[in-house]
């Protein structure tokens, strides 16, 4: 497949290894008593699934969700609440993409909010190397800052309009089947993980 010039990789369960069980019980332990249903691996509900597709923002989120618990929640107890999710965030895949854009366009196209990301991820804390998460790639499109959420296809429509590039000459990862058959009847070539995999080589075999 020498043709590829762009990779767009999803981040939650592709480079970032999610545990939803986690996350759940800590949003159950702040008094969030229906986060089973409103926590979602692929796609959030209710007031969750407002923040990630920036209906609401952080603030009006926190607002929300003391509301829905009754409770005085701090932003620490939001944003760990959230952070529940990131099992772990493997520095080998990370280092990958350093390597990647020696020779290809490496994108994020994500579902995520801006306490994950503002509170964490474009921090210093989001790796051990001490490299907030923008170092890491060309561009970011977040489902927040877009306005829609994957596996909507207008989310892919800003990113293609947004960046240039051409589908059939990019690989999209990404472990949702929803957001993989979206890509591939846009033309992307496609390759869906599983959560804690390591792919490297799968990526590679499907470059060469």
């Amino acid at each position: 497949m020498g043709t590829i010039k762009n990779i767009v990789f999803d981040l939650g369960g592709v480079l970032i290894d999610l545990d939803h069980s986690q996350a759940v019980q800590r949003f159950k332990e702040i008094g969030v008593e229906d986060a089973e249903q409103l926590l979602d691996p692929y796609e959030q509900k209710g007031i969750f699934l407002e923040v990630e597709n920036g209906t609401i923002d952080a603030d009006e989120f926190c607002r929300k969700l003391r509301e829905h618990t009754g409770k005085d929640l701090t932003y620490e107890d939001i944003r760990h609440g959230w952070l529940g999710f990131i099992a772990d965030t493997p520095q080998y895949k990370l280092d990958y993409l350093l390597a990647l854009r020696e020779c290809y366009n490496v994108y994020l196209l994500s579902n995520t909010n801006p306490i994950i990301q503002e509170g964490w991820a474009r921090t210093t804390g989001f790796t051990p190397a001490g490299r907030p998460i923008g170092d890491y790639f060309d561009r970011m499109y977040t489902s927040y800052e877009v306005g829609v959420t994957k596996p909507d296809r207008r989310i892919f429509d800003y990113m293609i309009k947004d960046s240039g590039l051409i589908p059939s000459e990019t690989l999209f990862v990404d472990d949702g089947k929803s957001n993989i058959e979206v890509g591939r009847s846009l033309g992307f070539a496609t390759y869906q993980p599983r959560n804690g995999e390591d792919w490297r080589a799968a990526v590679d075999a499907l470059l060469k």
